[in-house]
């Protein structure tokens, strides 16, 4: 069996971060964001390949994953000569494929039991399944309506309050046909949402929901990013370094090649990744999360915020809230702030002040 990981968008809402680095390569941690999704595809052992439908910057997720022989799964890249929207690059990488298979947003983090799904799509002999997460504010989202016996009868794009039928939303999962893709036109943007999907309903064809309940996250704006780390920290979705600790919001989790000298002060949870040098009198916040090659100077303080490889903090300046990308400078006694997301290579010169508009607290999971 097949998968195909919808990885090709630009990445907009997440910029200036995603402008060097595309979305399925931003780091979780000390890991690219695309390693969970293929994680949780390695759990059903019948998925042999994973197709990469690929657009924005193919070659630096390529160079990283290669074949996908050091992620236990075959991979395969698919690159659109031009966006195709959602239904367009699924035809295009499944143009060959002959049975079932599954279909994944490539911004979507869950625990879903993929396995069942796949189950329920078999047992109903469905065209289609779509895997739906309730939410607690669906008028901000695209609701998808189904009947009691799960058929989905109807999707309705960012409903008004009385409007609001039901909770449940598209997850970004599905289990297609392949015979069905010949209706998608060739070499045209095409929406499997609004175009794909809304066809099947027109034909009456079996279309199906796997209601999730269990976590589940779209990283791709500056919030969700933060929420993520945020959730691991607190256990809310179980991933290294913090998976399987009794009280993972307590872990001040220090990698071996790390240098944290006598007299920094480390508040959990926060991670603190390879050769990265927390000087004498600097203090790391909870909630906080360093890349590798990273330098914190004494009296610097990191609270709340996610700090790429190979930047720098002088001397007495503040980070809150905010996320650097790689190789930036903040200078001394500088203050980062309320949400402020800082591009590669940026620098704050000395004494500099920097906040950001959100005065929001941070965007939660859909579910615990």
């Amino acid at each position: 069996m097949k998968a195909i990981l919808l990885a090709g968008g630009k990445g907009t809402r997440l910029r200036p971060l995603t402008i060097h680095t595309p979305k399925p390569i931003v780091p979780i941690f000390d890991r690219p964001f695309l390693h969970y999704q293929l994680d949780l595809l390695k759990r059903v052992p019948e998925i042999d390949e994973v197709i990469l439908s690929l657009n924005y910057q193919p070659r630096r997720i390529e160079e990283l994953f290669g074949d996908g022989g050091d992620s236990g799964l075959s991979i395969k890249y698919v690159v659109e000569p031009a966006p195709l929207g959602t239904a367009g690059a699924v035809r295009y990488a499944g143009e060959s494929l002959r049975e079932s298979v599954v279909v994944f947003n490539g911004d979507v983090l869950t625990e879903v039991d993929l396995a069942a799904v796949i189950a329920l799509h078999r047992e109903r002999k469905a065209k289609a399944t779509i895997v739906l997460t309730p939410v607690d504010n669906p008028s901000a989202y695209g609701l998808v309506e189904t009947d009691a016996a799960g058929n989905i009868q109807r999707f309705l794009e960012k409903p008004k309050p009385d409007e609001i039928t039901c909770e449940t939303i598209n997850a970004g999962i599905y289990v297609l046909e392949p015979e069905t893709f010949e209706r998608i036109p060739k070499d045209m943007p095409w929406s499997i949402e609004r175009s794909f999907f809304p066809s099947l309903i027109e034909r009456d064809e079996t279309f199906v929901a796997y209601v999730d309940r269990g976590y589940w996250i779209d990283i791709g704006t500056p919030e969700k990013y933060m929420q993520v780390h945020r959730d691991v920290m607190d256990g809310r979705f179980h991933a290294a370094p913090f998976a399987g600790a009794a009280s993972p919001a307590s872990i001040t989790w220090v990698a071996p090649g790390a240098r944290v000298e006598d007299g920094a002060i480390l508040e959990g949870p926060c991670f603190i990744d390879d050769a990265t040098i927390v000087k004498a009198g600097a203090r790391i916040g909870p909630y906080s999360v360093i890349g590798r090659h990273c330098h914190i100077e004494e009296r610097a303080v990191v609270e709340g915020s996610i700090v790429w490889a190979n930047t720098r903090i002088s001397q007495e300046a503040v980070v809150r809230g905010s996320i650097l990308g790689r190789h930036c400078h903040i200078g001394r006694n500088a203050t980062i702030q309320n949400g402020v997301v800082l591009g590669d290579k940026s620098v704050i010169t000395d004494h500099s002040r920097c906040t950001g508009m959100s005065h929001q607290p941070l965007a939660t999971s859909h579910r615990p």
